[in-house]
């Protein structure tokens, strides 16, 4: 007998939890529905609410500062990468 939890896709606990928010059926029918248990619907929905604010708020700020910061990071790679070429060549490896 396998105790390995099952594992669910981000964008199916998002669909489960955005219908459950919509509040068109309860959390038993969801659960009957989607073949989870009400519990992690429960669970789904609070973490859909409590992540919503990151949406507007300081998540997509930092989410770009960090892109920014990769891109930054890339850039200096290249550069590294194109030096150490150039010496390479230079002294014949």
């Amino acid at each position: 007998m396998s105790n390995q939890r099952k594992r669910y896709a981000p964008a199916f606990k998002a669909k489960v939890a955005l219908t459950a928010l919509r509040n068109e059926e309860t959390t038993a029918e969801l659960a009957q529905r989607f073949g989870v248990h009400p519990t992690m619907i429960a669970a789904w929905k609070r973490a859909l609410t409590d992540g919503a604010t990151d949406v507007f708020g300081k998540g997509a700020k930092a989410r770009k500062q960090g892109d920014h910061k990769i891109d930054e990071l890339h850039r200096q790679i290249g550069q590294l990468k194109v030096e150490n070429d150039f010496l390479s060549r230079k002294l014949g490896y």
